[in-house]
C-alpha cells in the first residue's frame, strides 16, 4: 500500500458513525476523558437492535445541549446518502470513525442481506461524501473500524498480519472485507486520507446480550443453559473494549495515512476456557446459594460450570483467530493495558450491576422509547 505521510489532524469536529452501539458508545466516552481532546462529537446511528442511547446518557448530561455543548446525536443511517451529507455540510466534518456495521455472525448466516447493504453500500455511502467535502481540506481522515474475520481462519499456529491475504468465511466476514476493500481503492484512486483497524473479539460494558460474553454471564446468573458451539475450543483473540478504544485513539492521531493496523489483545482463549471462567468469576461474586434466580431454575446445580452445554456447531465457524500487533506497538506505542482476568471480572461485574440496561434491551420498553422519541425506523 502506497503510504503518506501522517498530516496535522485537526479532530475538531469528530463524525462517529454507529457510537450508540457497543464499541461505538465506549469509544465516546473514552474520547471525551483525554485531555488532549478538545473537539466536538457528532454521534450518528441508525438504532438498530444494537443502538442504545442509555449508553450515552452521561455523555449527553455533561457534553450535549444542556452541558458543554460538544456532543450531539442523529439518528440517521449510513445508507440514507442525504442525511449524511446534511450532517458532513452542517458540521463541517473533519474526522470519521466508522463504526457503523451490522456485525453478529450468526445474524448474517441466517439473514445477508442487511450486511451487504450497510457494511458495503452504507460504507460507500459515507467514502464518497467525505470525497466530495473534503477535496482541498488539510488535517482530515476517514477512519475505518475493522475485523480480524476478514482474515479467514488460521491453524494450531500462526497469526493474522496487516499483510495477510484475506479469505473471508462468513456474510458477515465477507461484507467487512469488501467494505475494507473499498476503503483502501478510495485512498489509491481518489488520494482520500484513511486508516483502517481490524480488531481482535471485544468484550467489555454495554455489548449486546446475544453475543458470547454477555449471554454467558446474563444466562449463568439467570440459571439458564450455557450453550457452547461444538467442541468449545475455537480460539478467539480476546480484546477488553478499553484497550481497543484507546488504540483506535492511538490511529486517528498518529497512525500514517494509508496504512492498515492490527489491534488484538494478546490474550487468545478457546470459547470453552472463557465460559469456564466466566462461571468461576460468578462463583466468587455471585455464589450459587446467595443467587435468588437459581433457586427459580429448573435446573439442579452445585456450581455454575454445570449449565455447560454443548450444541451442534453453527455453519463456517472458523477455528482460530490469532492477530499480531506488533506494528501499532513499534510506530505508535499502544500495546493492551488490561488482562484478560481483570476485564473479564469487571465486565461480569458490569453486568451484575445495571440489571436496568439489561431489562430495558431484554423487553422492548428501550425500542418503545426510541419509537416514541424518533419514530419508526
Amino acid at each position: 500500500m502506497t503510504v503518506v505521510k501522517t498530516a496535522n489532524r485537526r479532530l475538531e469536529s469528530v463524525l462517529v458513525t454507529g457510537g450508540a452501539g457497543f464499541i461505538g458508545s465506549n469509544f465516546i466516552h473514552y474520547l471525551f476523558r483525554q485531555p488532549g481532546f478538545k473537539g466536538s462529537v457528532i454521534n450518528l446511528d441508525s438504532l438498530t437492535y444494537a443502538g442504545n442511547l442509555e449508553n450515552l446518557e452521561e455523555i449527553d448530561r455533561t457534553f450535549g445541549e444542556n452541558g458543554e455543548k460538544r456532543y450531539e446525536f442523529h439518528r440517521a443511517d449510513i445508507r440514507d446518502r442525504a442525511a449524511v451529507e446534511e450532517i458532513f455540510k452542517d458540521r463541517d466534518i473533519d474526522t470519521v470513525v466508522h463504526f457503523a456495521a451490522e456485525s453478529h455472525v450468526d445474524r448474517s448466516i441466517h439473514g445477508p442481506k442487511d450486511f451487504i447493504e450497510t457494511n458495503i453500500v452504507g460504507t460507500f455511502n459515507v467514502l464518497e461524501i467525505a470525497r466530495d467535502r473534503w477535496k482541498d481540506k488539510e488535517g482530515v481522515l476517514f477512519h475505518h473500524i475493522s475485523t480480524d474475520e476478514v482474515y479467514g481462519t488460521l491453524g494450531d499456529n500462526g497469526y493474522f498480519y496487516e499483510h495477510t491475504p484475506y479469505d473471508p468465511r462468513s456474510p458477515y466476514s465477507a461484507a467487512k472485507a469488501s467494505s475494507d476493500h473499498l476503503v483502501k481503492a478510495y485512498f489509491h484512486t481518489y488520494g482520500l486520507p484513511v486508516t483502517i483497524s481490524n480488531c481482535s473479539n471485544n468484550y467489555g460494558p454495554y455489548q449486546f446480550p446475544e453475543k458470547l460474553v454477555p449471554l454467558m454471564i446474563l444466562n449463568t446468573a439467570e440459571g439458564k443453559q450455557l450453550p457452547v458451539y461444538g467442541d468449545g475450543m475455537n480460539i478467539r483473540d480476546w480484546l477488553y473494549v478499553e484497550d481497543h478504544c484507546s488504540a483506535v485513539y492511538a490511529v486517528i492521531r498518529g497512525g500514517r495515512t494509508g496504512e492498515t493496523y492490527n489491534i488484538g489483545g494478546r490474550s487468545e482463549k478457546p470459547n470453552l476456557h472463557v465460559v469456564t471462567r466466566i462461571c468461576e468469576i460468578m462463583d466468587a461474586l455471585n455464589p450459587i446459594e446467595k443467587n435468588e434466580m437459581i433457586r427459580e431454575s429448573t435446573f439442579n446445580i452445585t456450581e455454575y460450570k454445570d449449565l455447560i452445554t454443548f450444541v451442534k456447531d453453527r455453519p463456517g465457524h472458523d477455528r482460530r483467530y490469532a492477530v499480531n500487533c506488533d506494528k501499532i506497538t513499534k510506530e505508535l506505542g499502544w500495546q493492551p493495558s488490561v488482562t484478560f482476568d481483570d476485564g473479564l471480572r469487571a465486565t461480569v461485574q458490569w453486568y451484575l450491576d445495571n440489571r436496568r440496561w439489561i431489562e430495558n434491551v431484554r423487553s422492548g420498553e428501550y425500542k418503545k422509547w426510541i419509537e416514541k422519541n424518533y419514530g419508526k425506523r
